[in-house]
């Protein structure tokens, strides 16, 4: 059996961009190169450890990057497989943040601004489907692009799904790279946008100006066994993001740009 082909690459040392999202857009070249093709089973984890002088969870969160794009797919006992263009076509894109930006070339990062570990508010909870008196990761951050605000983030996620999550390993790791290693995948997400106007102190964080016009999204993600696993409410910057729709007959896409 013929060994895979990747490209070698080379990581920026001086850039800001995480080692993990430097390796995945090299893995991600190697499929749009055709170097790995379709169907091609990726180097084990080790292998890739070895190939790029990274450690385990630097190659874990890449993977788990690159499979959240829907361009991987994790076979369980038989390893990861690059996807084929049906299972693309079939795939929902699902979003995340730090593959997203750093699939335009530019860099993302976050600042937290509150981490804690609570009981939800009965709304939260009955969103998630959660049971009474079972505990929540609730986190706000801002997501800069290129080092400046554009989202402000309220998430709320069960601790169950990552036991000993804190604010550093946060402040360190794209969440849902972290997920990933305990085999929690996102499959569908749910998103409502409507139109809103930025307070006094989200103009500060965000560094606009209050009534300024913003996006507020509350997204819900689920599993690909259908459990609500994220609740998230966001305001975007409605200067600094523009929502774009592609309507064809076999249904209609779309991406935001920033």
């Amino acid at each position: 059996m013929k060994k895979p082909t990747i490209n070698l690459g080379k990581f920026d040392t001086k850039s800001d961009m995480p080692l993990y999202t430097q390796l995945s857009n090299i893995v991600k070249r190697s499929i749009s190169a055709g170097t790995l093709r379709e169907g091609e089973k990726l180097p084990s984890e080790s292998e890739l450890c070895r190939i790029y002088d990274v450690s385990r969870s630097t190659v874990r969160q890449a993977i788990g990057i690159l499979e959240s794009e829907g361009m991987l797919v994790r076979m369980q006992g038989r390893g990861t497989f690059v996807t084929s263009s049906d299972f693309h076509k079939r795939s929902y894109n699902v979003y995340s943040f730090t593959s997203e930006i750093s699939g335009m070339g530019r860099v993302p990062t976050s600042t937290i601004l509150e981490f804690e570990v609570i009981i939800p508010p009965a709304a939260v909870a009955r969103l998630l489907e959660l049971g009474e008196g079972v505990y929540v990761y609730r986190f706000r951050r801002i997501r800069n692009v290129d080092g400046e605000p554009v989202i402000l983030e309220t998430s709320h996620y069960p601790t169950f799904i990552y036991p000993g999550l804190n604010r550093k390993l946060l402040a360190t790791h794209s969440f849902y790279s972290l997920l990933y290693e305990k085999g929690v995948v996102p499959h569908t997400a749910e998103d409502e946008y409507s139109a809103t106007l930025l307070k006094e102190e989200e103009a500060k964080l965000l560094d606009s100006k209050p009534g300024a016009a913003a996006f507020a999204v509350k997204r819900l993600t689920k599993t690909e066994q259908g459990i609500i696993y994220e609740y998230t409410e966001s305001l975007i910057r409605g200067d600094k993001v523009h929502l774009s729709v592609g309507l064809s007959r076999d249904g209609a896409s779309f991406k935001r740009v920033i």
